[in-house]
């Protein structure tokens, strides 16, 4: 019996040990072992900035700040250093748009050309009648991402609600019947009904004059600095100004559906439509936020991408473990799997599905050798 026995003890200890080896690589590590990680990624992408927030169990345990704000004349990158936070903005608008549908004044299925009553700028494309709040927040509206610079009109490229297709056109669109519903600008109705209640005193969707200050340049993929995209004015889909440590506050507040109501809440974090069946199925699109389902839960998530600058959030809805991570340059999502491995652990589809070029990609290996050397004696080293 013994002899039986044994085996199967052995069998058991495995068992376990493997079970809690998940357990932990699903849970990720603590903010010691982020911040000896993070300078290195930082160094091998040309990444100058970076801010992060660490959230477990619906609370933010950690902040970080690591680099500079200015590559070439430094300053440090602190707690409280704005970032651009780029399409980060839509989950926002989103958010306060969803508090027009608790107050009754909006509702997500019917028509937005019904608010504004002008056609927009769309002209007599009679698919316009089929665009709604539901539609745009789902990105499902038919517009493009953003229309060529010398179009007269905003084309309606695919019936809509036929499938999932990105579009920042139809935040903007969304964004003038908000305005037109609450006789306020967008950033004062967004700082009223967003920023003000969840206490996110660093974040404007509008240009601030101290932002001279305390704000991040932009870089490229070298690392070297663009400019501040200063006083561009307010964008629906992209102008939002934060730090990681606010974003935690909204991130953890819708997971938690807090200031809307509970219906509202649930469907904000509710598959609205897919993203794409066959490659990337485990992945949905809500009312403004990216749905991720695995087997390590079911994740909200978004990214930001102003070119030079690039963000991301992810948040598990049941447990509240997240993390929110801003950058100040092009290469900033190149370690995006890096950090959530570390962060959070599991598999997030979600990475794979936005396709980011690692820092330490043969192609970006080669082309940092190129540079550092010549192409003859980098390309000799790379075969």
């Amino acid at each position: 019996m013994k002899a039986y026995f044994a085996p199967f003890v052995i069998l058991l200890v495995i068992c376990i040990g493997f079970g809690a080896l998940t357990a932990q690589n699903a849970k990720g590590v603590g903010p010691s072992e982020l911040e000896k990680l993070i300078p290195g990624l930082l160094e091998k992408s040309d990444t100058p900035g970076m801010s992060i927030a660490l959230m477990r169990d619906g609370r933010t345990v950690w902040t970080g700040a690591f680099g500079v704000k200015n590559s070439e004349t430094g300053g440090a990158v602190t707690e409280n250093t704005i970032f651009e936070a780029a399409s980060l903005t839509k989950p926002v608008v989103a958010y306060s748009a969803l508090r027009l549908v608790d107050e009754g004044k909006l509702d997500l299925d019917t028509p937005l050309n019904e608010y504004l009553g002008n056609n927009y700028d769309v002209g007599d494309d009679p698919r316009l009648d089929l665009i709604t709040a539901r539609r745009v927040l789902s990105h499902s509206s038919g517009f493009p991402n953003w229309r060529n610079r010398d179009a007269k009109v905003l084309p309606i490229t695919f019936e809509p609600g036929a499938k999932f297709s990105y579009s920042g056109e139809g935040f903007v669109y969304l964004a003038k019947v908000i305005e037109h519903i609450t006789g306020k600008d967008l950033d004062k109705y967004v700082t009223e009904s967003v920023f003000i209640p969840l206490r996110m005193s660093e974040s404007s969707l509008d240009w601030k004059k101290e932002y001279f200050e305390t704000k991040t340049f932009n870089h490229d993929s070298l690392g070297k600095p663009r400019d501040q995209n200063a006083e561009k004015g307010v964008n629906a889909a992209a102008s939002l100004h934060t730090t990681a440590g606010d974003y935690a506050k909204f991130a953890l507040a819708i997971s938690k559906g807090t200031g809307l109501k509970e219906k509202t809440a649930k469907m904000m974090l509710e598959p609205q439509i897919s993203v794409d069946k066959e490659k990337a199925p485990e992945l949905a699109w809500g009312l403004g936020v990216g749905l991720e389902t695995t087997r390590n839960g079911r994740f909200l998530w978004h990214w930001g991408d102003n070119g030079f600058n690039r963000s991301f959030v992810i948040a598990n809805i049941d447990t509240g473990d997240g993390v929110v991570l801003l950058t100040n340059g092009a290469n900033g999502l190149s370690f995006l799997d890096d950090v959530l491995d570390a962060s959070l652990g599991g598999t997030h589809p979600s990475a794979k599905w936005l396709g980011y070029e690692r820092y330490d990609s043969p192609a970006r290996v080669l082309f940092k050798a190129i540079i550092a050397t010549s192409a003859d004696q980098a390309l000799k080293e790379f075969r």
